[in-house]
């Protein structure tokens, strides 16, 4: 979010904002994809279902890059088509997103620790 924020108040360029993103894609992407495996193998079907759209989200936007393209973030189309504004609005969703996961992890793990 703050280097979509510094590439649109033009404090960073459009080239080294996309490299500094497309350097946490593939980490992202397999991240969530092991975490959504794992709570599959593990048998917590809620928190499951609530990560199989956001993986599966992440892996088509990683697999739908055209070939030409830097990455998913590029420096010549960022600014065309309000693809910096969609840009900030899925990091602000996935900001939340993560924020729900991270409590919903917490208050499970409190509740498996804490005495009866």
């Amino acid at each position: 979010i703050i280097t979509l924020s510094d590439l649109e108040c033009d404090y960073i360029n459009a080239r080294s904002c996309c490299s500094k993103l497309n350097k946490w894609v593939v980490p992202e992407v397999v991240g969530h994809a092991v975490v959504t495996v794992l709570m599959l193998i593990s048998l917590h079907w809620f928190i499951f279902l609530l990560n199989l759209p956001v993986a599966t989200w992440n892996i088509y936007r990683y697999i739908m890059v055209p070939s030409g393209n830097m990455g998913v973030f590029d420096p010549t189309e960022i600014h065309n088509r309000g693809q910096l504004k969609s840009h900030m609005k899925e990091a602000m969703i996935k900001l939340g997103f993560h924020l729900l996961c991270f409590f919903m992890y917490l208050y499970r793990l409190v509740s498996k620790i804490a005495p009866k």
